[in-house]
């Protein structure tokens, strides 16, 4: 069964268009890669994916695991399997790390009818996915973000992804602030967590740098709101020497 599909989706943002046209299909097992210019519209399209507020989509369809994905409220489609990491990581002061993702995981297993986890397999379960990112559980202990600096946003939001064990993430530029340790880190932390016969990602990022750690399938070019090319893993590399102008 195929894992996302999005046929000519146009999406703006107030009165402007944004996404005109862009269609992807993704099947399990896969990591895609979009890449191209600031503006083009990749952030937007994760967001219209994730279901926030202030985009409005104005045509085309995405299916998620069979069902209208458009048809879903945000907590709806996270319950189906579709996790959202943002490029800059929110804080919310005054509530525990630990605590945000054990409600989170737990709010989506209700949603599946699934029990929810006691606290003893919650903190086995977090130990294990922050062991995979090298953070310390004494950090997770602390407000969510608050304090930490960029990688060790983009690393707590990884271990939020194990967590949660999506079938499909969507990736904003995790890349964006890390320096080349932590690029490492999380790196090897989306392939232990996501790369399985029954998963897959959407990487969305400026930079080739990322995708010498994760390895995707598939490369796509995204310019004026929508996908102008495709390719394997040499297409980065190509953009990389070329810059965007040259190859869309």
């Amino acid at each position: 069964m195929t894992l996302l599909k999005i046929d000519n989706l146009q999406a703006s943002v107030g009165e402007k268009p944004i996404l005109k046209g862009l269609s992807l299909t993704i099947n399990p097992g896969e990591i895609h890669a979009i890449m191209g210019p600031n503006g083009a519209g990749k952030s937007t399209t994760g967001y219209v994916l994730g279901g926030r507020p202030g985009y409005t989509v104005t045509g085309g369809s995405v299916e998620f695991m069979g069902q209208d994905l458009m048809e879903l409220e945000p907590h709806e489609r996270a319950a189906l399997g579709l996790f959202l990491g943002f490029q800059y990581p929110v804080e919310i002061p005054g509530v525990s790390f630990v605590q945000f993702l054990r409600e989170a995981a737990n709010a989506q297993r209700k949603g599946r009818g699934e029990e929810p986890y006691s606290g003893g397999e919650f903190l086995k379960l977090a130990k294990e996915k922050a062991g995979l990112l090298k953070m310390d559980m004494d950090m997770l202990k602390r407000p969510v973000n608050v304090g930490f600096s960029g990688g060790e946003k983009k690393r707590a939001e990884m271990v939020q992804m194990g967590i949660l064990d999506p079938k499909l993430a969507i990736l904003d530029e995790t890349d964006s602030g890390l320096d080349i340790d932590a690029l490492r880190i999380c790196g090897e932390g989306i392939n232990s967590i996501m790369r399985a016969p029954d998963k897959a990602v959407l990487l969305i990022t400026h930079y080739q740098r990322l995708l010498d750690y994760v390895k995707p399938d598939f490369v796509h070019v995204l310019a004026g709101g929508r996908i102008v090319k495709s390719g394997g893993p040499e297409l980065a590399l190509e953009l990389e020497e070329q810059g965007y102008e040259a190859v869309a």
